[in-house]
């Protein structure tokens, strides 16, 4: 409040020096002299004058450059005159250079919070995966971590063993993983959930429910993901009696050859893991299922949002269906290089918003269309 009130005192006197410059010499060295004599009667009787403040001093400062000012000069010593200028000096130099990064534009700041707002279970990686995948706007994760809460630091730290990782970095595009988790209905149910998926494009290629899984069923459901023409080689699978040897005989006919995990061994099948890892927090963790068919309907929506709407950072970033409404970089980092509307569709009732450009419209990135505007 303050600064604006100094700068509101100095572009009133710089009004008025402006209007003085119309006046005629005459009235203006007539008027200094008439100051001069009640300046000069103010110091005979030894009046001290208030402090100046910092408007006062840089609209001394200004005035001098017009006039030789160590005749003038009265109220301070010439030195501390000086150790004014170079401190408008510095403080104009401070301003001109700018040091450090620009801020991100505003309403890319609204953007930002939106997201994070819209989606809590986000992170800063996924936020920049999102802007640089569906709007081509390239922001790091550091930035964004500024207009967002802080999440708590991770605890643990990565397993050095690299065997298994170097294992599948080599099969990535010929394995494909599966395996089980729970949910439970509104009725307390307990259903079973079969999550098949590819390593190389980490693409969710099944997704099914169940309240009594069986080695038949779950072969079934291995028949159905896996096409005839496939050219898979490897199949993960865990130790659980599920997945007996009448079932990986099957798969062999099916030219796939089944891998069980170690015993207490998650990390072997890591991806897959780390898919169900995703799958409760992002669906199953916020939404109560009613019945198994509602549950089916419910994982349907979200393997579409995964494979074709959700950033994943092991891709690059990218997402496991790369189609057409990925957005190439942008010029400039922070900007568009033409104004576009920003269309958020909503995924699962709203627990996710994916978001896409359209260009029809001439709208920038502050105007933010709902779901009814979605195609």
């Amino acid at each position: 409040m303050r600064t604006g009130l100094s700068w509101l005192r100095i572009l009133r006197d710089l009004v008025y020096f402006l209007c003085l410059g119309l006046r005629s010499r005459t009235t203006l060295a007539a008027e200094n002299l008439f100051l001069r004599k009640q300046l000069a009667f103010y110091q005979e009787r030894k009046v001290k004058p208030r402090r100046a403040d910092n408007p006062t001093r840089v609209t001394l400062v200004l005035l001098s450059r017009w006039f030789n000012w160590r005749d003038a000069l009265t109220v301070v010593r010439p030195r501390t005159f000086i150790a004014w200028h170079r401190k408008s000096f510095r403080l104009f130099w401070r301003w001109k250079s700018a040091a450090g990064r620009r801020p991100i534009p505003v309403e890319l700041q609204h953007l930002i919070r939106k997201m994070a707002r819209d989606n809590p279970s986000w992170g800063e990686e996924r936020i920049a995966n999102e802007l640089l995948l569906k709007l081509g706007l390239r922001v790091s994760p550091r930035t964004i971590r500024k207009y967002m809460s802080k999440s708590p630091p991770a605890s643990g730290k990565p397993r050095d063993d690299q065997r298994w990782a170097t294992f599948l970095k080599n099969h990535a595009r010929g394995i494909i993983a599966c395996d089980f988790c729970v949910a439970v209905t509104a009725t307390f149910r307990i259903l079973y959930v079969l999550v098949v998926m590819e390593h190389a494009s980490r693409r969710l290629i099944h997704l099914n429910a169940t309240a009594h899984p069986t080695a038949a069923w779950t072969l079934q459901q291995l028949r159905e993901a896996i096409p005839t023409d496939h050219e898979y080689r490897f199949i993960i699978h865990d130790l659980d009696a599920i997945f007996s040897a009448e079932l990986d005989a099957s798969l062999t006919r099916l030219g796939l050859k089944a891998i069980a995990t170690p015993v207490r061994s998650p990390q072997a099948n890591s991806l897959c893991e780390r898919l169900i890892g995703t799958l409760r927090p992002e669906c199953l963790d916020w939404i109560i299922p009613l019945s198994e068919g509602h549950l089916r309907k419910v994982l349907a929506s979200w393997m579409a949002h995964y494979n074709r709407g959700r950033p994943h950072s092991s891709l690059g970033p990218g997402v496991p269906e790369l189609r057409s409404v990925l957005q190439p970089l942008q010029r400039r980092r922070h900007h568009f290089d033409r104004r576009v509307s920003i269309l958020s569709r909503p995924v699962l009732g709203g627990l996710h918003h994916e978001l896409r450009c359209h260009r029809s419209r001439r709208l920038s990135v502050g105007d933010f269309c709902g779901p009814q505007d979605v195609r």
